[in-house]
C-alpha cells in the first residue's frame, strides 16, 4: 500500500517567548527559528519516519527549495509536487514557557492546488492505498471525490475548521481525525461521548480519531466499538507538530495491520516524544526510537 499525502508544505517562523501577545501589544522574542512545516509537511515524515511508502503532493513556491530538500531527506517522492511562481505557504508560530503554541498561516502555493493537478495526481494511485488529507490546501472537497472515484482509502484531518469543511463530504471519508475542538466545530457539543455519538449516527461508516490532550485519545470504529487511550507522559516543550504526528503515526499502524490499541499507543509514544522537542517536523522521532518503550 502506498501512502499519498495531499497537503500543505509551509516554512515556519517559530518565535520563542515570554507569553502570547495581546492585542495592541508589542513583546520582544527571546529568539526566532526557521522549520520546514506545514500539516501536510509535517504528516509526510511522520509516516515516512513510521516506515511507510510515502508520497507527497502539493504546491510550494519559488522559495521552496528548503522544503523540497526536507522531504528529499526523509526520502518522500517528490513526484506530485509542483512548483508555483511567488511564496511558499508560510506560518508565523508564537512558543509560550509551556510549549503551548499560537498559529497564523498563509497559504502562499498551498492555495493554488487546481483540479487538473487533482485529477493528475489521483491518476498515479489506486485501490487500497490511503490518502491524507488536512484543510490546507485548495480543492480538499474535489480531492474527496476523485479519491473515492478511485478507491482510494480516505483520511481527513479538517484542520484549520473553517466553513470550508461543511461542503465536503463527508459520507466519503474512512477516517476522520479531530481534537477536541474540531470535534466540538463539527458535532455542535464539547462532550467527547457525544462527539464521537453524534458524528457515528450521521456518518455510521466512518471511523473517527479523537484526541483529548492530556486525557489521551478514544476511537470509535464503524462497527461502534470504542477504544480509548492514555498519553506517553514527557515535558512540554513545543507542541507544534504532535497532532500530525499522532496522525501519522497511528494511521501507520493501521495500515501495517497493527491493532486499534497497538495503534493508538504507538501514535500516542511518538507524540509524547514529538512534544518535548522544539520545532514542527524536527520534533517527529523516527520508528526506531519508539519501539521499545510502553505506555505505563
Amino acid at each position: 500500500m502506498k501512502v499519498l499525502v495531499f497537503g500543505s508544505a509551509n516554512i515556519d517562523k517559530t518565535y520563542t517567548i515570554d507569553h502570547f501577545v495581546d492585542a495592541g501589544e508589542t513583546v520582544s522574542a527571546d529568539k526566532m527559528e526557521l522549520f520546514c512545516g506545514g500539516k501536510g509537511f509535517n504528516q509526510a515524515v511522520a509516516f515516512s519516519r513510521a516506515g511507510c511508502d510515502t508520497y507527497f503532493a502539493g504546491a510550494v513556491g519559488s522559495d521552496g527549495a528548503i522544503l523540497k530538500s526536507a522531504l528529499s531527506s526523509d526520502n518522500i517522492s517528490l513526484k506530485y509536487l509542483k512548483t508555483v511562481s511567488g511564496p511558499s505557504g508560510h506560518a508565523i508560530i508564537q512558543v509560550d514557557p509551556d510549549g503551548q503554541n499560537s498559529i497564523i498561516i498563509l497559504a502562499g502555493a498551498n492555495g493554488e492546488i487546481s483540479r487538473s493537478d487533482v485529477d493528475s495526481v489521483i491518476s498515479g494511485f489506486g485501490p487500497g492505498d490511503l490518502i491524507v488529507l488536512q484543510n490546507e490546501i485548495s480543492n480538499v472537497g474535489y480531492i474527496i471525490e476523485k479519491a473515492k472515484d478511485a478507491g482510494l482509502v480516505i483520511a481527513l484531518n479538517p484542520s484549520p475548521y473553517n466553513e470550508k469543511v461543511a461542503s465536503y463530504d463527508l459520507s466519503k471519508v474512512d477516517y476522520l481525525l479531530i481534537n477536541e475542538v474540531e470535534g466540538e466545530q463539527i458535532s455542535g457539543s464539547p462532550e467527547p461521548d457525544k462527539i464521537l455519538n453524534i458524528l457515528h449516527c450521521k456518518y455510521p461508516d466512518m471511523n473517527i480519531l479523537l484526541t483529548l490532550g492530556c486525557r489521551g485519545s478514544a476511537f470509535l470504529s464503524s462497527g461502534g466499538e470504542i477504544t480509548c487511550c492514555g498519553i506517553y507522559k514527557t515535558t512540554a516543550v513545543d507542541t507544534t507538530a504532535a497532532g500530525d504526528t499522532f496522525t501519522g503515526y497511528f494511521l501507520s499502524g493501521i495500515i501495517s495491520d497493527l491493532s486499534i490499541k497497538e495503534s493508538l499507543e504507538r501514535a500516542a509514544i511518538a507524540s509524547g516524544i514529538s512534544v518535548s522537542r522544539k520545532g514542527a517536523s524536527p520534533s517527529i522521532p523516527f520508528l526506531s526510537e519508539i519501539q521499545n518503550l510502553s505506555i505505563k
